[in-house]
């Protein structure tokens, strides 16, 4: 499988995908402290929406997957499914059910930061494609926005794993919502934060991949600079970032990495790095146009595109969130 861009087959194909896993409960991975035998319960009855896709972060980005793909593909066969899907996820009592358990004993760290940005990814694609919907989701769209506004102050270190807790990576999916939801107060604070954190780093060594990653912290962190800084400020930080680009170094960064299990949760996260460098690549390429450096970047996306692509599904270890991933990678800027 080549494809290089979304099409309408393989848009149909990962509506599939993800219709057959949002609403699968079984096997679940919980994030979930229990203050006493009553929270002793199940994904359902904790989680009235996202309960599915093996985990509440997987099931939220699920729901982003196909909000999107029934902007960008209107008349495809799975529209009547997602649209019968999403009345009967986002009433108010089932939205109030998953705002209840963010005010449970110790819930401040639910899902931080991942979850939280793929919340506001949702609302974002929301407002963009079904304002009922999106009035819907309001009230968690607004606590998640709230969670970022007290959370990044106090946040003295940005953590630069190639996994949930990456910092960069949840910057650049608020940078989405803020833009989207024309909040200029969190979008400034954003970007007070990122500079804070990455504008002096020069020289990246990108020492990766590790064996679980599917971020690259590299790529992210570039990206989320591309995202929040003005064009000139951005290009002057990125010659300094990654001075060698033209020559292909850091080499690490340019070559697929390869998957030896997919049935194994860690390991099949190689599927997703090769998916989030070629949807970085692709980005900041497009942020470079006219420059020689992009038609590299373009190159190395493609290759990691065709690495992944094959194995979106198969195994639901990467089955239940990899499609999320080959969107990005593979749909057009929003």
């Amino acid at each position: 499988m080549s494809e290089s861009h979304l099409t309408p087959a393989l848009a149909e194909r990962y509506a599939a995908i993800a219709l057959g896993h949002v609403g699968r409960e079984f096997p679940s991975k919980l994030d979930h402290v229990l203050n006493d035998a009553g929270d002793a319960r199940s994904p359902r009855q904790l989680h009235p929406i996202f309960f599915g896709s093996f985990d509440w972060h997987s099931c939220v980005h699920s729901y982003w997957m196909l909000t999107r793909l029934e902007r960008l593909f209107p008349a495809m066969a799975r529209a009547a499914d997602i649209a019968r899907l999403f009345d009967e996820a986002f009433t108010p009592q089932k939205v109030a059910g998953e705002l209840a358990y963010l005010d449970r004993p110790l819930s401040a760290g639910f899902e931080r930061p991942y979850g939280w940005a793929w919340l506001l990814m949702l609302a974002a694609e929301l407002r963009r494609s079904a304002e009922n919907r999106a009035v819907a989701l309001g009230p968690l769209e607004d606590a998640f926005a709230a969670r970022f506004r007290r959370f990044l102050p106090r946040l003295t270190y940005p953590i630069r794993s190639g996994t949930h807790s990456n910092t960069a990576f949840a910057l650049i999916l608020a940078e989405d919502y803020a833009r989207t939801a024309g909040d200029g107060d969190l979008a400034s604070l954003l970007a007070a934060r990122a500079r804070s954190w990455f504008a002096n780093d020069r020289d990246a060594v990108a020492c990766e991949p590790s064996g679980d990653d599917f971020l690259s912290a590299t790529l992210v962190e570039a990206l989320c600079m591309q995202r929040l800084l003005a064009p000139d400020e951005f290009v002057a930080w990125f010659d300094g970032f990654l001075p060698n680009l033209a020559q292909g170094v850091p080499n690490t960064l340019f070559e697929p990495v390869i998957v030896s299990d997919r049935s194994d949760g860690k390991t099949v996260h190689l599927d997703g790095l090769n998916l989030s460098r070629a949807w970085c690549m692709r980005a900041l390429a497009d942020a470079l146009a006219g420059d020689a450096r992009a038609a590299i970047l373009h190159d190395a996306a493609q290759r990691h595109i065709q690495a992944a692509l094959p194995h979106v599904a198969g195994d639901y270890m990467g089955e239940h969130w990899l499609a999320t991933y080959a969107v990005l990678a593979l749909a057009p800027p929003c």
